[in-house]
């Protein structure tokens, strides 16, 4: 089975927390702050591996953890840090965010990486906040989460050659003689519920993987039948292959089928127009054939299409088929763009972001960093609360507080907590 859509959900891991500890060695009667840090929280990376052609690990597993780091330790020892998780998955995937649906990355290259949620930085221990005047801080920082989001991995095949045409014109068939793969084959006209994969051996050191793109119907550009689903598997080919019933056999006119399926194509996405793309003749050996091979060459050959007749039945043309399509890949660019690159948004947590505003009379403080800081404050000591209200003073806060009209005793709401304003 093909799977080509995961929804999963990633969580780097927590820092590992500052460590309080003090000396207490003999001979050293002065002792003396002596915490470690903690260790970084390990990251949720992902990696393209050319080795993966599926996304089906990612339906049996749907949350991956980084590991947390280690505290901090006395003896200014730090923490050990988190093991990094590797998420493997198959060149060509292109990660989104679930909520926004934005483009995080494209994976198209083999061991590209890209670190999805990065570990929490481990807290400072209390060794760290030692000064001239405050020699015996009895506070340490903790660690911070790491971030944790929900993604979708959406794998367009990337299959070399593509082969597209209306159903029933034995694509399957074809695919199945040019290559290993065992597709299902019937004679139906529904259709190919997912991409046959297959590979082409041409010669020692020369193959290409070829794809039996499911039929398309009229109106698949605006999702009729499985249509989007279809139409994106095409966009990542470097050559199509297009398979008409030459015969006519079942009352349709291969050229009117030639015409409409190109027509789905650009509606979809107007660079697949420009594909380079070959005709195979299919059903040469049933009658009606010759007048419909004429009939098509008339038409298409001045426009630049090549057009091979093929038996599927009698393998008539198959091996010319074959050598065509990999002199044409040979001489097409390999290009896997399927949306303009500054439509990507790498997305950053702003650790440092600090809001201060006023709602309904209230004043309101809050932010990642201010979260941070407002977690390592011990309110029984005196040192920890001095640290906390000058960090407050240097990142301009009291002064935001003050411009927004604070007076003496108002209540400043930090991250939930209440607090009594004063100079």
């Amino acid at each position: 089975m093909f799977i080509d859509i995961a929804k999963i959900r990633v969580k780097g891991g927590k820092g590992g927390d500052g460590a309080v500890a003090w000396r207490r060695e003999k001979y050293e009667p002065s002792g003396g702050p002596y915490g470690g840090d903690g260790g970084n929280g390990g990251s949720i990376i992902l990696k393209a591996d050319e080795g993966i052609r599926t996304l089906m690990d990612f339906r049996y597993k749907r949350v991956y953890y980084g590991e947390n780091g280690e505290n901090g330790r006395t003896k200014k020892q730090f923490g050990r840090a988190g093991r990094d998780t590797v998420l493997r998955v198959p060149v060509g995937t292109l990660v989104k965010d679930a909520n926004t649906g934005g483009v995080i990355v494209d994976l198209k290259e083999n061991n590209q990486t890209f670190v999805i949620a990065k570990g929490g930085r481990g807290g400072r221990g209390n060794a760290r906040f030692a000064t001239a005047t405050r020699q015996a801080p009895s506070f340490a920082e903790p660690g911070t989460k790491g971030e944790e989001r929900e993604i979708i991995l959406e794998l367009k095949l990337l299959a070399d050659v593509g082969l597209i045409g209306f159903p029933n014109v034995g694509k399957s068939t074809i695919l199945s003689i040019l290559s290993a793969a065992k597709p299902k084959i019937a004679n139906y006209h529904f259709t190919t519920l997912k991409p046959n994969l297959g590979v082409v051996r041409v010669a020692e050191e020369k193959s290409f993987v070829i794809a039996d793109i499911p039929g398309l119907i009229e109106g698949a550009h605006q999702g009729a039948g499985l249509g989007h689903d279809f139409l994106k598997h095409i966009e990542r080919t470097r050559v199509l292959i297009h398979v008409l019933d030459i015969s006519g056999s079942e009352g349709r006119d291969p050229l009117e089928d030639f015409y409409k399926i190109n027509e789905e194509l650009v509606k979809y996405n107007e660079k697949l127009g420009n594909k380079p793309q070959i005709v195979a003749a299919n059903k040469m050996d049933l009658p009606g054939a010759d007048e419909g091979l004429e009939k098509i060459s008339k038409e298409l050959e001045p426009k630049g299409y090549k057009i091979y007749p093929v038996s599927a039945a009698t393998l008539e043309g198959i091996d010319e088929l074959k050598y065509a399509a990999w002199d044409l890949l040979m001489n097409t660019e390999d290009s896997y763009e399927t949306f303009d690159e500054e439509h990507i948004h790498h997305e950053e947590v702003t650790e440092d972001e600090i809001i201060v505003r006023k709602e309904d009379g209230a004043y309101i403080v809050e932010g990642y960093f201010v979260e941070r800081l407002l977690n390592s404050v011990y309110f029984d000591d005196v040192d920890s609360l001095r640290y906390f209200q000058d960090m407050l003073r240097k990142k301009g806060i009291i002064d935001e507080l003050k411009e927004l009209g604070i007076q003496e005793n108002d209540s400043v709401f930090i991250c939930g907590y209440e607090f009594e304003f004063f100079e």
